[in-house]
Order: structure tokens, then C-alpha cells, then sequence
């Protein structure tokens, strides 16, 4: 098996008290070490960032200081992992923030010819996406054809050249007691041992 170098994006917005996200990052990256992979870790909560407010700034500004070294981190990564929450139907506010901020042009895509997004600058990588809820994750995934996943995975990751990217949807979390969390973190780490 190929040693691969693995960056967890933890996305949840809340840095005071740890959650059910972390509990499956701590696991997913146990796996991974256990198997003789790299890991590196970014939580985007514990991070101070203005958010983007003007095509200028995307296009010409400067990245702000606390996410150069998590820039650096995607730059270093072969397979990404992002954990969130689903609010509101998406990803957290903060999350988006983030990956405004870090994937800007010259960085996540350059030019190519009269192309401005012709080099995705993140080709290469594979990603999976671990999302937690309240409602039941087949809900999610065929009601509302899990519409906000299907955007970061073509819109955001997609766009940069990420693929492929996978998706673990974990539904109905207040209910998962400890032996459905239990469950769960045995998948992450499985998931981890294999970069998957």
C-alpha cells in the first residue's frame, strides 16, 4: 500500500466543546496513522479570517495570514477530508469562508490561455466528504438529492481539479447513542487505514 499524505479539514464552527465530527476526524486519523500515512490536521473554528466581499479582494487581495499554513496543507495533501455538520441545508458559514479564502486564483486554479480557470491547480487529489445531521441521511441524499454535497463536490473541489471525491452521510445523529457512534468511528477508521 501507498503512503499517502492525508490533510483533515475539520469544518465545524463551534471551538469551544467537541463533537461528534471531531470524535470521527480523531478516528479517521488513527486509522490513517496505524497504516503509515502522513496526517496533518487544519480546524477551520480555531482560525481568525475576514470574510471575502468583493471580486477585487478574491481576485487581487492578499490570503490573510492565519490561512497561509493551511493553504500550505492543501498544497501538501493528496487526499483531503472535510467533516461538518449539514446547517441549514449546507455547509457551515465559516467553512464557505474558508475555502473562499484559500482557494483563489494563482493558488487552487491558474490561466491557461484566454481560460482564467483553464489549470485547476488541485488536480491530483482525491477528497471525502463526512457530513453529519439530523435527519435521516437517505432523506438527505434522495429527497433533497443532497444538493448542497453535490455543490461543494462539483462546484468548489470539482472546479479545482479534486477527484475523485467521496461522500459519507451520517444521518439522525441524536439518536446514534454510544454504540452508533461507536459504529461510526470503526468506519472512519477503516476508511482512514485505507486514504479513502
Amino acid at each position: 500500500m501507498t503512503v499517502q499524505r492525508i490533510l483533515l479539514i475539520q469544518g465545524h464552527p463551534d471551538a469551544t466543546q467537541r463533537h461528534l465530527g471531531h470524535l470521527l476526524e480523531d478516528a479517521y486519523a488513527s486509522g490513517a496513522l496505524a497504516a503509515g500515512h502522513q496526517v496533518r490536521h487544519v480546524h477551520v473554528a480555531a482560525l481568525d479570517f475576514p470574510l471575502l466581499r468583493s471580486q477585487e479582494a478574491w481576485d487581487h487581495g492578499e490570503l490573510p495570514p492565519a490561512l497561509l499554513p493551511a493553504q500550505t496543507d492543501i498544497a501538501w495533501a493528496q487526499h483531503l477530508v472535510l467533516f461538518f455538520p449539514l446547517w441549514l441545508g449546507d455547509m457551515p458559514a465559516v467553512l464557505k469562508g474558508f475555502l473562499e479564502q484559500v482557494a483563489r486564483p494563482g493558488f487552487a486554479f491558474k490561466a491557461e490561455g484566454a481560460n482564467p480557470f483553464g489549470h485547476k491547480g488541485l488536480a491530483g487529489r482525491s477528497a471525502r466528504v463526512v457530513v453529519t445531521m439530523g435527519m435521516p441521511a437517505l432523506l438527505y441524499r434522495w429527497y433533497f438529492r443532497a444538493h448542497s454535497v453535490k455543490s461543494l463536490e462539483r462546484n468548489i473541489l470539482g472546479f479545482v481539479g479534486i477527484a475523485p471525491v467521496h461522500e459519507t452521510l451520517i444521518g439522525m445523529v441524536d439518536r446514534l447513542g454510544e454504540i452508533g457512534v461507536a459504529e461510526w468511528q470503526a468506519k472512519m477508521r477503516k476508511l482512514g487505514s485505507r486514504a479513502q
